[in-house]
């Protein structure tokens, strides 16, 4: 089959292409190279509705992150994932730091963010009283937020699969000839035929744009690292804390999360490339020591995991998103770093606009339908609306993961309703199994079991996240 549009990687900005894709007449191809979505930095980074203060004015970053604040909100309501608007404070430690905030304030009324103010640390204190009496000055974003990062991905991939866009896992981009459109061809041996071309390939962007002859652009990979605490520390700020900014990137915070925890990172290494996502012990110290600058009292002893997310920069510091001027047909969406989930609806629409301007005619879908199902509905239940369920959907009342109070029959469901979701690591983003206290060591092995019941598998082919990761190798 020949689509009109293939779209490389399944991260967040993938997925928003194709959700936004999939509202018009048109057939697409979303390709990824994991066993999942999400599997990239879309699965590990902050989290953060950034406010759009921070973009240098006039680029495509600053564009997009102002635009994209509100088209974000708009999204998540849509698809029903966890999203809060909490807001945002930058810190200024002295006078020394005092003038950035100023320069972030000015910055933000030039790419159109009205809704800031300048706080005082006493007046901020008094909004958050657990920072840093060290703090002397603050800019205040109310518009910003935090989101569950990969649950936005899983749902818009979702939703665009619901409007007719077909998802291919584990399709490693191997060759693409530019024969009438575009012949693609995984390290598998499968081919897909496609008119236009989305490049939204990450980490792996420049990789791919070098299969036509056009890497005009070396992607930097840029690890950070984080550390996740328990949920006794999830009130310890209802605001995202941020440092003053530095050319490496928005520091260190300390933010609330959809979820109930609290995260604190990241730092922002230079590392070889993406496969370089392991935890250091001078990167964790690095986050400990500068999150208890901010809020002195985060207990460290509540810490539940660390983890590193690479994210993908560039050396001009925007966003790349324009047709190849070598071949035509071809989109860059590449180098989307920070503020790239706050501007990833925004992002897809301008791709979108360059694939038009290319020639691809747009037809809206008379049927197009941009919402999905709650999976999470159960978890917002009250106590009688829960009993009320659980008698016609008995394995509902049965609690797998005693940390995050998931039950048997959500897991099932999403096992059923993602048959893409057949690893351990697949579940776990979707029902938040083993993302609690103990971090899947009561309840892997009973989700080992529903995986393999569901899917009418031996557990020894049951794999944490994809091939080459079973934990199981046979019975004695």
């Amino acid at each position: 089959m020949k689509y009109d549009v293939l779209i490389a990687g399944a991260g967040v900005t993938g997925a928003m292409a194709a959700r936004e894709l999939s509202r018009y007449q048109l057939s697409v191809c979303l390709l990824e190279k994991e066993n999942d979505v999400a599997c990239g930095a879309s699965k590990a980074n902050s989290g953060i509705v950034h406010g759009g203060f921070d973009p240098e004015p006039g680029t495509l970053k600053a564009k997009l992150n102002a635009e994209g604040i509100g088209l974000l909100y708009e999204a998540a309501a849509q698809l029903h994932v966890p999203c809060k608007q909490n807001g945002s404070m930058v810190c200024a430690f002295g006078a020394e730091e005092e003038p950035a905030i100023d320069e972030l304030y000015q910055r933000g009324l030039q790419n159109g963010i009205g809704s800031m103010a300048i706080l005082s640390g006493d007046e901020a204190r008094k909004l958050e009283p657990n920072l840093s009496e060290a703090i002397t000055k603050v800019l205040h974003i109310p518009a910003a937020g935090i989101i569950c990062p990969y649950d936005l991905t899983i749902a818009a991939v979702g939703n665009a699969m619901d409007n007719g866009v077909e998802l291919k896992r584990n399709f490693e981009i191997d060759k693409i000839d530019c024969v009438d459109g575009f012949v693609v061809t995984s390290t598998e041996g499968e081919q897909v035929e496609g008119r236009y071309f989305l490049n939204c390939a990450g980490n792996h962007a420049d990789e791919v744009a070098e299969l036509i002859g056009d890497r005009f652009y070396d992607i930097i990979p840029r690890a950070g690292e984080y550390m996740l605490l328990d949920k006794a520390e999830g009130s310890r700020v209802s605001h995202t804390i941020f440092q003053v900014p530095s050319k490496e990137g928005k520091g260190i915070l300390v933010s609330p999360t959809v979820d109930g925890n609290l995260l604190c990172g990241p730092t922002a290494a230079k590392v070889a490339g993406p496969e370089h996502n392991e935890t250091t012990n001078g990167g964790l110290a690095i986050v400990q020591r500068l999150a208890a600058k901010s809020v002195p009292s985060v207990n460290f002893r509540q810490v539940i995991t660390s983890f590193t997310g690479v994210r993908s920069s560039e050396k001009n510091g925007d966003f790349i998103i324009e047709e190849s001027k070598k071949q035509k047909g071809f989109i860059h969406v590449a180098a989307i770093d920070s503020p790239g989930l706050t501007s990833c609806v925004a992002v897809a629409k301008y791709a979108l606009n360059i694939l038009k301007e290319s020639g691809l005619e747009l037809v809206e879908k008379e049927n197009w339908d941009g919402s999905r199902e709650d999976t999470h509905a159960f978890r917002k239940m009250n106590d009688e609306e829960k009993d009320a369920f659980i008698k016609a959907n008995p394995t509902y009342g049965k609690i797998v993961c005693r940390c995050e109070t998931v039950s048997e029959g959500e897991i099932r469901d999403a096992i059923r309703r993602n048959p893409q979701a057949w690893d351990i690591d697949s579940v776990k983003r979707r029902t938040r199994s083993g993302m609690g206290r103990c971090q899947g060591g009561f309840c892997s092995p009973y989700v080992m079991k529903l995986i393999a019941e569901e899917l009418g598998i031996p557990m020894e082919q049951v794999s944490k996240n994809g091939k080459g990761s079973e934990p199981l190798l046979g019975k004695l």
